[in-house]
């Protein structure tokens, strides 16, 4: 009897050391828990690119001739986009889907500036570009620069193009998708190519809201 006494109080006793460790390592794992910010899901649709992307700038020139840098449209949201005018599909179908976003913002449209930015200097040439981007729309501006100039912009926002040799000439390859940046110039966001003119308005709408 007493050694099954003992048993039954060894196990006892047992069995309380382990819940208590447990009891212990719950409310640490609560504790720290409390510490920690609590991680909420991005307000945006587009990618967040602003710390890759926080010196990313340009030294350009727009269809009109006039010398242009990302600080010149400090208190609008730049929808900024690299392409080129003989593309045959991704270039046009951003650029009306970009305008199809100003449309949705309505009075809002009058604080974004869209950019077109050519990654093709050798044949877009200012009457060229001006012909392309306000097919789209009127307020649309396009950029461009000589072979120095382009590289630059493009490295700045990690873009990247090349020459591709076709039977009529050469068509050019290039990275895709939209930069959205703040108005206090900070490039913020990144669409990817086909994101829903919906979403990108919203997106605006937010950054315009100081989010």
């Amino acid at each position: 009897m007493w050694l099954f006494e003992q048993r039954i109080s060894f196990k006892g006793s047992w069995s309380i050391s382990i819940l208590v460790s447990l009891l212990a390592a719950l409310l640490l794992v609560i504790s720290l828990s409390g510490c920690e910010e609590p991680k909420l899901p991005s307000p945006f649709h587009a990618s967040d690119v602003s710390l890759p992307l926080a010196g990313a700038n340009f030294s350009l020139t727009d269809q009109n001739g006039k010398p242009r840098m990302l600080a010149d449209f400090r208190g609008k949201v730049v929808a900024l986009f690299f392409g080129y005018t003989h593309c045959p599909d991704v270039c046009p179908t951003t650029l009306a889907d970009l305008a199809q976003v100003l449309d949705m913002l309505g009075k809002d449209a009058e604080r974004v500036q869209v950019l077109f930015i050519t990654v093709d200097p050798e044949r877009d040439k200012p009457e060229m570009l001006a012909k392309f981007v306000s097919a789209f729309h009127p307020a649309f501006l396009a950029l461009y620069g000589d072979d120095t100039a382009t590289a630059r912009a493009a490295k700045s926002f990690y873009v990247t193009y090349q020459k591709q040799p076709t039977s009529s000439g050469y068509s050019v390859d290039h990275s895709v998708g939209t930069f959205l940046i703040d108005p206090e110039g900070r490039v913020r966001l990144r669409a990817p190519l086909g994101q829903s003119p919906a979403w990108i308005a919203e997106d605006i709408r937010s950054l315009l809201a100081g989010v």
